[in-house]
């Protein structure tokens, strides 16, 4: 599934194609999404997309009167394509722009979402989110405070979008390392120097993450067709049994919370 860097570097990418573009036309393909795509989607018809938007996985298309919100759920990617282009299996939304070029959503699996909301108005899927893991509103304070005599994994903790929004398997497993913490520990046990860690940790793995394009999955690319290059330099995940890039010792491989969970027993206390 497309963490939050993919989904920031598909705004990146897509975001200087589409913003101040009217848009002329939504074709809808398929609308069994894993909710059916609202008809009130093509209220975005005619305005002009005034920026583009993510909040945890989402991306809104913002435009005066309300905003599209999407998901790209397991297996969903949203290019820039020029107009004309083939329609090939599993394209199911066009956002036609009046500069010629077309929003194209291609959804393999169909667990993404296009859903709508007015403007002035909240979405329950935006609704009781926690606050953005690269905001200044994430520090150590608010970790300490959410751990607090917490029993719940601090894997899980982390993971956990009512808490910090958007910190995926891939970069949970990658920060616990980089931070030196048993994913399995509860999280009301971790010292509040190593939470401060933490949430430094969480941070840098997720801007590098960022700026190396995201991490590449088999169904992702990014809106220019490129892949990411982050998968090259993750240092935990996807390598249990596998030596530990610090101390040699074979890494760990359990599941935790249904997901797997790759750790250094000795480097992580």
């Amino acid at each position: 599934m497309p963490e939050l860097p993919e989904v920031e570097v598909t705004r990146m990418g897509i975001t200087p194609h589409v913003v101040g573009q009217t848009v002329t036309k939504i074709i809808i393909r398929n609308a069994r999404l894993r909710w059916p795509i609202p008809d009130a989607i093509k209220n975005i018809e005619g305005q002009v997309i005034r920026k583009v938007v993510r909040r945890a996985k989402y991306l809104l298309l913002e435009t005066d009167i309300g905003y599209a919100i999407v998901h790209l759920g397991m297996s969903g990617s949203l290019r820039i394509l020029p107009a004309g282009s083939v329609v090939e299996k599993h394209d199911h939304v066009d956002v036609v722009l009046a500069s010629g070029e077309i929003l194209r959503y291609n959804d393999p699996r169909r667990f993404g979402a296009w859903l709508w909301q007015q403007a002035g108005e909240s979405h329950a899927v935006l609704d009781k989110m926690g606050p953005e893991p690269l905001s200044d509103d994430f520090d150590a304070d608010y970790l300490v405070a959410k751990a607090k005599g917490k029993r719940k994994a601090i894997k899980l903790l982390i993971m956990d979008n009512h808490v910090v929004v958007g910190v995926g398997n891939i970069y949970a497993n990658e920060s616990l390392f980089t931070a030196g913490i048993d994913p399995q520990c509860p999280a009301g046990k971790v010292l509040p120097q190593k939470l401060q860690l933490l949430v430094d940790e969480i941070k840098v793995v997720l801007k590098k993450a960022i700026a190396q394009g995201g991490t590449t999955l088999k169904d992702f690319k990014n809106a220019d067709g490129k892949p990411g290059y982050f998968a090259q330099e993750l240092q935990v995940y996807g390598k249990g049994g596998q030596p530990c890039p610090r101390c040699g010792e074979i890494l760990m491989d359990i599941k935790l919370g249904q997901r797997t969970t790759v750790f250094c027993d000795k480097c992580q206390r």
